[in-house]
């Protein structure tokens, strides 16, 4: 999930670390500092108990990637960013791009180097086994959620692991979240956020699209960057498109 700004924040950005999708069982903190006391705080700020997403995470096995960091970075413990990590439901596992003087340490904090079959990764990451009871009836998994009343300003809906579809009005200061699609029957006016775990195949669609914030797996507009006269209040959809390495928004008419 890549956190890359189209246009200005709507609050601090967090400079220190950006989530990636690792295309394993796992995610990836893309670390952008060394000054982990920081990353700690921008960790703690976001996902911790009394951050904006405390239950974003549910004990996701994570990857540390230093890719982004200077290669003669000097090292130093980071104990408080592996304990933020933990205390925001996520469980660090491995690690990828370190400078090469950091291995050791790295390993030391019992993290697992290079590249690592996904088998194992998840076999790492796999929650113990609880006794099953007998199959009385199959209960449905993650999937739609449909919401039929008004979401009003403050209120905030998150669908996990499925869609989110809106039969009435998200009014401005409320948010929408979901990790597939989000469909809007109704005037979007606040803020909605798809593909919130790094789904870039995640779309919006709305009826009316007169957003405060679009966001789809981490790249966001907001409405300090106007839409365009032939989608602004108009059925519209939002998609994620990849050109010449550069992920940008993409808004269309929806015909109707």
């Amino acid at each position: 999930m890549s956190v890359k700004p189209t246009g200005q924040s709507p609050s601090r950005s967090n400079v220190s670390f950006e989530i990636k999708s690792a295309q394993l069982p796992l995610v990836a903190l893309l670390l952008k500092s060394h000054r982990w006391e920081d990353v700690a705080s921008d960790l703690q700020r976001q996902f911790g108990v009394a951050g904006e997403n405390p239950e974003f995470f549910e004990q996701d096995p994570v990857v540390l990637d230093f890719s982004a960091l200077v290669r003669n970075a000097e090292w130093d413990d980071m104990g408080s960013v592996l304990q933020a990590l933990r205390d925001c439901r996520l469980v660090p596992l491995a690690f990828r791009g370190e400078p090469v003087h950091w291995t050791k340490p790295l390993l030391q904090a019992g993290l697992i180097s290079g590249p690592v079959e996904i088998s194992k990764l998840a076999q790492l990451a796999a929650k113990p086994e609880l006794p099953v009871a007998p199959v009385i009836r199959e209960v449905p998994g993650p999937g739609t959620m449909v919401i039929d009343k008004p979401i009003r300003s403050g209120q905030k809906v998150y669908a996990r692991g499925g869609d989110l579809v809106l039969l009435a009005m998200v009014n401005q200061g409320a948010e929408v979240v979901a990790d597939g699609n989000i469909h809007v029957y109704a005037p979007l006016r606040g803020k909605a956020m798809a593909g919130a775990r790094g789904n870039g195949a995640a779309r919006i669609f709305s009826l009316c699209l007169e957003p405060e914030l679009i966001s789809i797996a981490g790249v966001y507009r907001t409405s300090e960057n106007p839409l365009p006269a032939d989608v602004a209040g108009k059925p519209a959809q939002v998609r994620l498109s990849s050109e010449d390495g550069q992920d940008k928004l993409l808004i269309e008419p929806l015909k109707t």
